[in-house]
């Protein structure tokens, strides 16, 4: 990977690569490099323009410079329909909303993301979301 920077050259993997470190050497999610991470994405779309490089930029800004400007990017990726029944953009959104303080919206984006939850795992982190804006035990946002 350095060598690709070097070159000033770095391909898509190589940023993947670079996002993947910002990960992996953060102590934790609040001391993640957001920035550099947010700065990757916006490169890694340049390389590769697709729905879900978008999304997690949406995600990576958020997490940097605040959930609106997140979710002025996720409605971008919402309005061209890419990712359509995807549960990720509603879970997103709800994160986003919530983060803000507006828990009825986010309440209402867990419970769109739910319908398209693929699995076990997914539905019960999505419920405990839910739960957590509602003030209910998952149980009883159920």
């Amino acid at each position: 990977m350095e060598r690709a920077l070097r070159h000033g050259r770095p391909g898509p993997y190589q940023v993947q690569a670079a996002i993947a470190a910002c990960h992996a050497t953060a102590p934790d999610a609040a001391r993640t490099d957001w920035a550099q991470i947010a700065g990757l994405y916006a490169e890694l779309a340049e390389l590769v323009p697709s729905a879900v490089v978008r999304l997690n930029r949406a995600v990576a800004v958020g997490m940097a410079y605040g959930p609106q400007r997140g979710l002025a990017l996720l409605e971008q990726v919402e309005r061209s329909g890419d990712l359509a029944g995807h549960h990720l953009v509603p879970a997103v959104r709800a994160d986003l909303l919530r983060r803000l303080g507006r828990r009825g919206e986010a309440a209402g984006a867990y419970r769109r993301a739910l319908e398209f939850a693929g699995n076990d795992a997914e539905r019960r982190y999505l419920w405990d979301r839910l739960a957590e804006v509602t003030g209910n035990s998952a149980d009883q946002a159920k």
